[in-house]
């Protein structure tokens, strides 16, 4: 049998210094913070869970006084990124700046597809209502299973899982790993909830 532990935080009630402050409303966030000649950034997300982006028109929000910039993904430079990015994540430069903004597929639903920056809130809200996108709707890839299968709807044509010998066609697999250490038996018995 296990010996017990004492632990000095779990199980406790610690004395939260900021928590009335937070939960009558008197704390400050950085979003309560108002400074002369701020500027405010709103994000026009996709309404599809999956579509190829076929044109993003931004030019109606540059026309718009009070709004100083108006991007899309076309904007940002792609493919061209090298390197990989550690971390829960995974995947390459490229697939991380793909997924900050949108490029040539919106590949979930709220993924962003331009962005603005204006003199107000309000000017912001007008300068997204103004920007055209152009969606070719594709089937979505709902279920983990169902992905996997050798004839799904695939995310990214470009993706082809991480194998030691390239396969042949591309997959929604990206990596297949094993990992096995120990004796699990052994461990088990040693287990007691």
């Amino acid at each position: 049998m296990a010996e017990a532990v004492e632990y000095k935080q779990i199980g406790s009630r610690p004395v939260r210094p900021d928590g009335v402050d937070k939960v009558t409303g008197r704390a400050r966030f950085g979003a309560d913070l108002v400074l002369p000649n701020m500027i405010y950034g709103k994000v026009l997300r996709s309404p599809h869970a999956h579509a190829r982006i076929k044109s993003v028109d931004v030019s109606g929000a540059l026309k718009i006084e009070g709004v100083m910039a108006a991007v899309s993904g076309a904007d940002f430079p792609g493919g061209t990124a090298g390197g990989e990015v550690s971390g829960e994540g995974g995947g390459t430069v490229d697939d991380v700046a793909k997924n900050v903004i949108a490029r040539e597929k919106v590949l979930y639903h709220g993924h962003a597809v331009a962005a603005v920056a204006a003199k107000t809130p309000a000017i912001a809200e007008a300068a997204l209502a103004s920007i055209k996108v152009e969606y070719e709707v594709l089937e979505p890839v709902l279920d983990v299973v169902a992905a996997m299968a050798e004839d799904a709807t695939l995310v990214d044509e470009n993706q082809f899982t991480n194998l030691p010998e390239k396969p042949e066609k591309p997959s929604n697999i990206a990596n297949v790993g094993h990992l096995e250490r120990g004796n699990l038996k052994k461990a088990s018995s040693r287990l007691t909830l």
